[in-house]
């Protein structure tokens, strides 16, 4: 039986690892061919290790496996002209292009050691990235594609990733998930002549590397000088409604799944939260 996603093609950012690899592997295992980009390699303000290579090759493993082809290109989406060119790389391989995930993302905490320019890095990347994304593939659309950008439920509280004691990074963060919102808004707006969707996913906690790092321990746990993961997850827990310290890639990877089928074929414009009842737990911030 052919797969919902049969003889169609996306190109997805941030996809050596995390929820970018999860949403590759979960699209090639309902026929999708992919186009898989990643910077693979370290931005300074970032403190948790990025992407390597080695990630990038796991990811082309991965879906070869599941028996789909793959275009696999280290880029970064903070630069138009790479991502053009990774893109142009799987059209001539792929022929064509049906769907963007426009994943990619970084959340440069510097607990005590703030810069003024890790908020230009954050919106560099989790703005800017996402504009450039769909900027280069807009042109090879075609009608009725879809278009899905990765947001965030703690940038949309307050209280949370704009917490001064985060650093400018996070405030960039936040502030860049923020804007997303309204964008996805007129992006769908304008592109609904063409049957063109476009839909913002907004995760709660996910276990990637984004969360499991020494930053966000600190910040669930700032009575402990070095805490660790198991110190954290109890405090992961209280930040979601359900009693979970935060979801898989997978759970959002399988809304991915819908929002690229045409089983969504009339949903556009929207913010759908995977967040297991966060926002609705904290709608004023988890200090309120």
């Amino acid at each position: 039986m052919a797969g919902r996603l049969e003889g169609k093609v996306a190109f997805i950012t941030g996809a050596a690892r995390g929820q970018g690899r999860s949403h590759a592997i979960r699209l090639a295992q309902e026929g999708a061919d992919i186009i898989a980009v990643d910077i693979c390699r370290q931005i300074e303000s970032n403190p948790y290790p990025l992407s390597s290579p080695e990630d990038l090759a796991e990811t082309e493993r991965a879906v070869k496996e599941l028996g789909r082809r793959i275009v696999a290109r280290q880029a970064d989406v903070r630069e138009r002209d790479e991502l053009r060119d990774a893109l142009q790389a799987g059209i001539t391989d792929l022929g064509h292009v049906d769907t963007v995930v426009a994943n990619a993302g970084i959340l440069p905490m510097a607990m005590g050691d703030p810069q003024t320019m890790d908020f230009q890095d954050a919106v560099d990347v989790d703005l800017t990235g996402v504009m450039n994304t769909v900027a280069v593939a807009l042109p090879h659309l075609p009608d009725a594609a879809s278009v899905v950008i990765t947001g965030s439920t703690a940038g949309m509280m307050p209280n949370t990733t704009d917490n001064p004691a985060m650093g400018p990074g996070s405030a960039g963060y936040g502030w860049s998930k923020r804007i997303l919102i309204s964008y996805t808004e007129q992006l769908a707006l304008h592109l609904a002549g063409r049957f063109i969707r476009v839909n913002c996913i907004h995760p709660t906690n996910c276990n990637t590397h984004l969360l499991h790092n020494d930053g966000l321990y600190r910040v669930f746990r700032p009575d402990l000088e070095h805490p660790t993961r198991e110190d954290a997850e109890p405090a992961f827990t209280t930040f979601q409604a359900m009693p979970i310290p935060y979801i898989e890639p997978v759970d959002i990877s399988n809304l991915v799944l819908f929002l690229a089928s045409d089983e969504s074929r009339y949903i556009t414009g929207q913010q759908i939260r995977v967040d297991a009842g966060s926002l609705l737990k904290f709608p004023g911030g988890p200090t309120q």
